[in-house]
């Protein structure tokens, strides 16, 4: 590994993996640094990590008991939380895809334990299902550059929102480009019917839109 990170300062060192979900996955060492990429995107370990620091930083963590991540990719997520945050209570973690569970356990040390629950399911069928409440949600559901449409419905964001505390808050990455920006805006317009605050950040990180709610 050492000879990989220093060589990955001079030309990046990438090996290809097939997921059924995601198609061509690609590790990457690039100065020195191990990132997960789609296609066309980053899915861990990358411009991700720091999209999603930010809006944890919108949040009093330390108030927080219970969070769920609904995408967990590479784990990119929980590492920053357990590591640039400090935060060791439970994290539930949900991923469709078991490939790029492999890879998290595999590549990045991501692993189920006793602070961290991992669901090899379909976020849908998650939160159609569980009954559990959560201080914090953290949703982070691409297929390379796109948010698949059942998570932008309604119906979906009814399920989430049954999910969460009293108090809670959600983050939700929400775009990489405009091709679904009015479908956002709806769904914006909608959750605020909900009686929620809703903050809009575009361009964190110079790419995506994120939303964060919090009760009011």
């Amino acid at each position: 590994m050492k000879s990989k990170q220093f060589l990955s300062y001079i030309l990046p060192i990438t090996k290809t993996i097939t997921s059924q979900y995601s198609g061509t996955l690609e590790i990457t060492w690039h100065n020195g640094k191990k990132h997960l990429n789609s296609k066309n995107a980053n899915y861990s370990y990358g411009s991700l990590q720091n999209i999603l620091k930010f809006g944890i930083e919108q949040i009093a963590l330390q108030k927080v008991n219970s969070i769920l991540v609904l995408g967990m990719g590479g784990g990119s997520v929980i590492e920053t939380l357990r590591n640039d945050f400090n935060y060791t209570k439970s994290i539930t973690a949900v991923e469709i895809d078991p490939v790029i569970i492999e890879i998290a356990a595999t590549e990045f040390g991501i692993s189920k334990n006793e602070h961290l629950k991992i669901h090899c399911l379909d976020a849908l069928d998650f939160v159609k299902t569980d009954n559990e409440h959560y201080d914090v949600i953290i949703i982070d559901l691409f297929i390379d550059l796109s948010v698949p449409n059942q998570f932008l419905s309604e119906s979906f964001w009814n399920h989430v929102l049954r999910l969460k505390s009293s108090k809670g808050d959600i983050i939700f990455n929400a775009a990489v480009n405009d091709s679904k920006s009015k479908t956002i805006q709806q769904l914006i317009g909608y959750l605020k019917t909900k009686i929620y605050k809703v903050n809009v950040f575009e361009n964190v990180n110079n790419t995506n839109t994120l939303i964060i709610l919090k009760s009011l």
